[in-house]
């Protein structure tokens, strides 16, 4: 595996396009997500709003100038009493995987709900993204259960893993 050369920051409104375009080609072209329809920037701008408004991370890996994948970490479930767990969201450019970017984008990710108050990180990971599923568990993430068919998407029906990392208080 070859070393990332990349930086890892926080996001830039200027990022969004990147970031959107990153996120679509999972949408159209993966059972990554569950979105079936590619996020606009304004949803982007959005969401980036609302993260910084609860104080959560959301950073990208940037490459040579250009951003090649991002992680962010938004509220786990709308109640109130589940404000100090949060899920994780981490993807790559296409051409940027293998490369150790997952890694560095996590670990950053994990250190950043550190320092914002989070107790719980957890991971939503669809049945058969194994590089994934690898890569929390590299990291400490352990397995919380499984829901079995939940999501529909590309003609078939979906597991998903869960799997949550303890942060120390």
């Amino acid at each position: 595996m070859t070393l990332p050369t990349a930086t890892v920051r926080p996001v830039r409104r200027t990022d969004l396009t990147a970031v959107a375009d990153i996120y679509r080609h999972y949408v159209l072209h993966s059972v990554a997500t569950f979105d079936e329809t590619p996020r606009s920037l304004q949803e982007w701008q959005h969401k980036l709003d609302d993260l910084a408004s609860r104080g959560l991370p959301f950073l990208v890996a940037e490459e040579a100038g250009q951003v090649v994948g991002f992680a962010y970490a938004g509220p786990w479930r709308p109640k109130p009493a589940y404000r100090h767990t949060v899920e994780d969201t981490v993807y790559l450019a296409p051409e940027a995987t293998g490369r150790g970017l997952g890694g560095a984008l996590l670990g950053e990710l994990i250190d950043a709900c550190a320092r914002a108050g989070v107790r719980r990180v957890i991971a939503v990971i669809a049945d058969g993204v194994d590089a994934s599923a690898a890569l929390h568990r590299r990291f400490g993430f352990t397995d919380a259960g499984r829901l079995t068919a939940v999501g529909y998407k590309h003609g078939r029906w979906i597991d998903t893993l869960l799997l949550e990392l303890a942060l120390p208080e």
